[in-house]
């Protein structure tokens, strides 16, 4: 990794733009990947400009990599003023743009990103669709079953332990 690309997303994760939930959302996304333990989900709030939704306001939380937190609070900032078909041309790629090139093994934390943001406009993109409550994940649990595909970290993290009927455990460590 570059010195610039690392000193750029230390400066993302330290000084993080839109971090948290947003309550009142107009549209949620949550893309996951167990296999990394990567997670990111984006909150967006709309206005109407010219009949169109324009995105207002955009947050995001993201677990995993700082590449990812970097990623997550540019896209945010990228994405306010933006129409939701305009939005959803915008590649992870093109919303990491800033950092310069990006190692292939963070690749993955551009798309992260971009399916975060699609998951949660794309039910705005087809005419006369507008949700009465925020939308989360691109496939329901029924159909990820159905699919065979594994549940999302978010999913696993919701699920109680087998055998264990208790309450989760947080377990602080010792600082050195």
């Amino acid at each position: 990794m570059s010195e610039d690309f690392q000193k750029k997303v230390e400066d993302a994760v330290m000084n993080p733009k839109n971090m948290g939930e947003m309550e009142g959302a107009d549209a949620v996304g949550t893309v996951g990947a167990s296999d990394c333990g990567d997670m990111v989900r984006m909150w967006f709030k709309f206005r109407e400009e010219d009949g169109k939704k324009v995105i207002d306001k955009a947050s995001f939380q993201a677990f995993g990599c700082e590449t990812a937190i970097a990623v997550a609070g540019m896209a945010t900032e990228m994405l306010k003023g933006k129409s939701v078909d305009e939005a959803m041309t915008l590649s992870g790629e093109s919303m990491a743009k800033d950092l310069g090139p990006l190692p292939p093994m963070k690749i993955h934390c551009t798309q992260l990103v971009e399916g975060a943001m699609q998951t949660a406009l794309k039910p705005f993109t087809q005419q006369g669709n507008t949700p009465s409550e925020p939308q989360e994940d691109c496939v329901s649990r029924a159909e990820a079953s159905s699919q065979g595909l594994a549940p999302s970290l978010l999913e696993k993290m919701s699920q109680p332990e087998k055998g264990n009927t208790g309450s989760p455990k947080i377990v602080f460590l010792d600082e050195e």
